[in-house]
């Protein structure tokens, strides 16, 4: 008898996964692979890329993960996508050209619009405030490390404000003065008036993918001082870091803080170790934090 148990438990698992393989093969989708989460300006809705269906394409869903709304489609892959203040449009970028360059359409998918064109890879825009400059990293000056460069929402005016190191994932901070950006596995604060150069975190003890709360007071980042990549928060002098969550399992990646500072978005990805996590068949989610509480939500599929 338990004989029998175990053969029809192993043949309901086995067919339990052949459906789920036949409706994979029959939808042609991977599972769920979602990434980049970034807030509309009045926090009700999430843009981000999937690549639910092989290449990543950009999406907006509501903050509650209803609503999910292609807005690209095709071959190429677009990422970093970053809305500008008034909310009428999205920068992002893609490899439609064949290699990565910085565009800009309407937020609703339409008018896509080319603004870099070099040879170099040009990646993760981020506006100004007062949406007059746009902030990207780059490896466009023949360096095997990126710099951070800023130009007009037109793509002009180009210049570039780091030449040491590699400085990653710049976000400006509320008041249009500094860029928090991580270089190496550290949170660093650049004055774009001075140019001065501020190291807010200490690897081990590091941190990475910073994020400006809106009063511009602290700053939330990832950081893998415990082993699994984990959320923290810090006053933007450096000051008060703690952890404000971890999951059951798995690490958390880029978060992004809302713009009325109730929620922080990111990714979680069921695997610790860094390099798993770009396993083709890996999942992974994007998820909401609710600040004051610490409760945890899942908003994509």
């Amino acid at each position: 008898m338990a004989i029998n148990r175990r053969v029809v438990t192993a043949a309901a698992l086995v067919a339990g996964l052949l459906l789920a393989w036949f409706i994979w093969e029959r939808e042609g989708r991977l599972p769920a692979r979602d990434g980049a989460p970034a807030w509309s300006p009045d926090s009700s809705r999430i843009v981000y890329y999937s690549e639910r269906d092989g290449a990543a394409d950009l999406y907006i869903m509501n903050a509650d993960g209803s609503g999910v709304v292609a807005l690209t489609e095709g071959g190429a892959d677009e990422r970093g996508p970053a809305f500008s203040p008034d909310g009428s449009r999205i920068a992002y970028h893609t490899d439609a050209d064949g290699n990565f360059e910085i565009y800009v359409m309407n937020a609703n998918g339409s008018e896509p619009r080319r603004l870099t064109n070099h040879p170099g890879r040009d990646l993760a825009p981020a506006w100004s405030p007062d949406g007059t400059r746009i902030a990207f990293m780059s490896d466009r000056d023949a360096r095997p490390e990126f710099d951070v460069y800023l130009m007009d929402p037109d793509g002009s005016n180009v210049e570039r404000i780091t030449t040491a190191d590699t400085n990653w994932f710049p976000q400006f901070s509320p008041d249009g003065g500094r860029l928090a950006l991580h270089i190496r596995r550290d949170v660093h604060l650049l004055d774009l008036e001075t140019g001065a150069l501020e190291r807010l975190t200490q690897d081990p003890r590091n941190g990475m993918y910073p994020t400006w709360s809106p009063d511009g007071e602290r700053i939330a980042f990832m950081s893998s001082r415990n082993g699994p990549t984990e959320l923290f928060v810090m006053n933007a002098d450096g000051t008060g870091q703690s952890r404000i969550s971890t999951m059951a399992r798995g690490s958390a990646l880029d978060p992004r803080w809302s713009p009325d500072g109730a929620h922080i978005a990111f990714v979680h990805v069921p695997e610790v170790a860094p390099t798993a996590a770009e396993d083709p068949t890996a999942e992974r989610a994007i998820y909401v934090l609710e600040v004051e509480t610490g409760r945890l939500r899942r908003v994509s599929r």
